[in-house]
């Protein structure tokens, strides 16, 4: 979608005529909608964004993920519930057997806390086994996750992660690029794990079975050019041989979350120098000893006060809007200087 907006000019009206009179290649299912678009299923998305802590973050915004800019057939939007400024975080995709062993669950949960703690934001499909288990224990440890779903942002599968949906909601992040209503189907779960390798800077396979989808997850990322982590098992154990199979194949063995640290550090730097230089550049009509974004931020720390400020009350105090919003609270964030709060609450930070 970015490439079409380029070639009409960054007017989106015109890349989707384009689509419409074909113009451009696009999946005859998306020309024939856009032709006939269903008016009912469009305004009930739209009652669903309406509610307060809901988004379509687009393609074109500011804070869309830099990750998934690469990625082959990135989306052209995502379905947020939650802090959508979270994925713009360095992230660590942990996933496994939905059948999975005692002990490949408390791998799960000490890995995802040692990694969240350490920094690295926790994210998974919100499967049952190795994902509830990874999403559950960054929430225990009171940190923030990010949950990748394969149906609409308001569904909820497996329906007994109702409760777990509800706290990555209000802790964390719940991210679809399917729109409300849409239910579970075998097909959508490939396009889920594309997003969840896409989002992360590396994926650890905690255990899995040769046919487990984990190992589909795991294949994306090594082909978006990402690191792959496997956690070794006992050879006579079932959910040990995918992850012995992508040992096999190239995969890091890893035995403690400090090797996965080790690994990634340069990445997560990486992307938080190219995030910085996306939303923070100088201006050349900046004042002498202060840029554009030093004095926004100035601003945006008085406009926080000393109490916890939801981002909503904060685009009614500026007038400014949410996705810009949140790109800076995002780098404030990062620097230390104010804190993020379960419920897409803010509060500055003592120096």
């Amino acid at each position: 979608m970015r490439t079409r907006l380029a070639d009409a000019g960054g007017d989106i009206a015109n890349a989707l005529d384009r689509i419409v009179r074909g113009s451009v290649p696009a999946e005859a299912g998306a020309r024939d909608w856009l032709r006939r678009p269903d008016q009912a299923r469009l305004d009930e998305d739209l009652l669903w964004l309406a509610h307060p802590g809901r988004r379509l973050l687009c393609c074109t915004d500011a804070d869309f993920p830099p990750p998934l800019e690469t990625i082959p057939q990135p989306p052209a939007a995502l379905f947020v519930a939650g802090d959508a400024s979270l994925l713009l975080l360095p992230q660590i995709a942990i996933v496994g057997a939905r059948q999975a062993s005692p002990g490949g669950l408390a791998n799960a949960r000490a890995f995802a806390r040692a990694l969240g703690q350490a920094g690295l934001l926790v994210t998974s499909g919100m499967a049952d086994g190795i994902d509830g288990a990874a999403h559950a224990a960054a929430l225990d440890a009171g940190l923030p996750t990010v949950a990748v779903v394969g149906t609409g942002a308001d569904r909820v599968y497996p329906r007994k992660h109702h409760a777990l949906a509800r706290r990555i909601v209000e802790q964390g992040a719940l991210v679809s690029e399917f729109p409300p209503g849409t239910p579970a189907r075998a097909d959508h779960f490939p396009r889920r794990n594309r997003l969840i390798a896409g989002l992360a800077l590396g994926t650890l396979v905690v255990e899995a079975g040769l046919r487990s989808g984990s190992l589909i997850t795991a294949r994306l990322a090594a082909e978006q050019g990402r690191e792959v982590f496997a956690l070794p098992g006992s050879i006579h154990h079932p959910l040990a041989r995918g992850s012995h199979q992508l040992i096999r194949d190239g995969a890091r063995l890893v035995e403690e979350p400090g090797e996965v640290i080790e690994a990634l550090g340069p990445a997560a730097r990486a992307l938080g120098a190219d995030l910085a230089a996306r939303l923070g550049g100088e201006s050349p009509d900046a004042p002498i000893g202060e840029t554009p974004t030093e004095a926004v931020d100035d601003t945006l720390m008085a406009a926080l006060g000393h109490d916890p400020v939801a981002l909503d009350q904060l685009v009614a105090r500026l007038g400014t809007p949410a996705s810009e919003l949140s790109a800076r609270l995002l780098l404030l964030e990062l620097e230390g200087r104010i804190g993020a709060l379960p419920g897409n609450r803010y509060q500055r930070l003592a120096p």
